[in-house]
């Protein structure tokens, strides 16, 4: 804004004020010689005082007002300035608490997906670690499952071959049966559980129908095992020892009829 000129509008108020105190009678007596001889000297200088007084009393009052009036301007200027830069700021403010706020909430969002993925991290290796012990039970399970299915088939071999054993032993026996009918009076019988009965008649010359019997099966380890003997004998338990060291069967059935036939002469001695 401008320096406007003293004394109001275009300086309009200042030159009046000047113009009228040019114009005024004491002035004009004042520059006129005779008028001065006319007045009094103390009268021309109260009135020279008092137009002065009232020149500059207008002089200040024009002033005053105009100066009131620019200062009246720059400071509503002023207020509206600072109000504009007031709300501009309290805007920015606003807007800057705003952002602060959604800088937080990021924050916040962030440091709980921190934490998810911190613990997915955490349930992942516990996952892993668990898949791999499975690994190893599921490798040494399937290490103890083929260990037993060859014990197994090692099983199997052994009983197959015993079986076979067994089946060719009974088929010789079997073959044998005719031979020990004829010759030792002997009838054998296949009974219950794959079992033997042997029974012996003419033995005792009294009674030549009286059976003597002895009842013969092949034991899980595959060896001879008598199972009953009627009547009693006490050498049964050495027989059977001495068949499963031979494995002479003939001699074994021809030992017991002796020992059938030796008990049977006591008992009618």
């Amino acid at each position: 804004m401008g320096e406007r000129p003293l004394g109001g509008r275009e300086g309009g108020g200042g030159l009046k004020a000047a113009a009228a105190w040019r114009r005024s009678p004491a002035v004009a007596r004042s520059r006129c010689p005779a008028a001065m001889a006319t007045v009094k000297a103390e009268d021309e200088i109260t009135l020279v005082e008092r137009e002065m007084k009232e020149f500059w009393a207008e002089l200040k009052g024009v002033y005053g007002t105009e100066q009131l009036q620019q200062t009246l301007a720059l400071r509503d200027s002023c207020k509206e300035s600072l109000k504009v830069l007031s709300e501009k700021w309290a805007k920015k403010l606003k807007e800057g608490d705003l952002m602060i706020d959604k800088i937080q909430e990021y924050r916040n969002e962030i440091l709980q997906q921190n934490k998810h993925i911190s613990e997915n991290q955490e349930r992942l290796t516990e996952i892993k670690s668990n898949l791999n012990h499975e690994e190893e039970q599921k490798k040494e399970l399937t290490d103890n499952i083929q260990e037993l299915k060859e014990e197994l088939m090692k099983k199997k071999e052994v009983v197959s071959s015993k079986n076979k054993a067994a089946k060719e032993r009974v088929e010789r026996l079997c073959k044998s049966k005719e031979l020990f009918e004829e010759r030792l009076g002997l009838e054998i019988r296949r009974i219950h559980d794959e079992q033997l009965q042997f029974i012996f008649r003419h033995i005792d010359h009294k009674d030549p129908d009286k059976p003597y019997v002895f009842t013969l099966s092949i034991n899980d380890q595959g060896d001879y095992e008598v199972t009953s003997c009627t009547p009693p004998l006490d050498c049964i338990a050495e027989f059977q020892q001495k068949v499963r060291e031979t494995n002479n069967f003939s001699a074994f059935v021809a030992n017991i009829r002796k020992a059938f036939t030796a008990l049977s002469y006591k008992q009618s001695a």
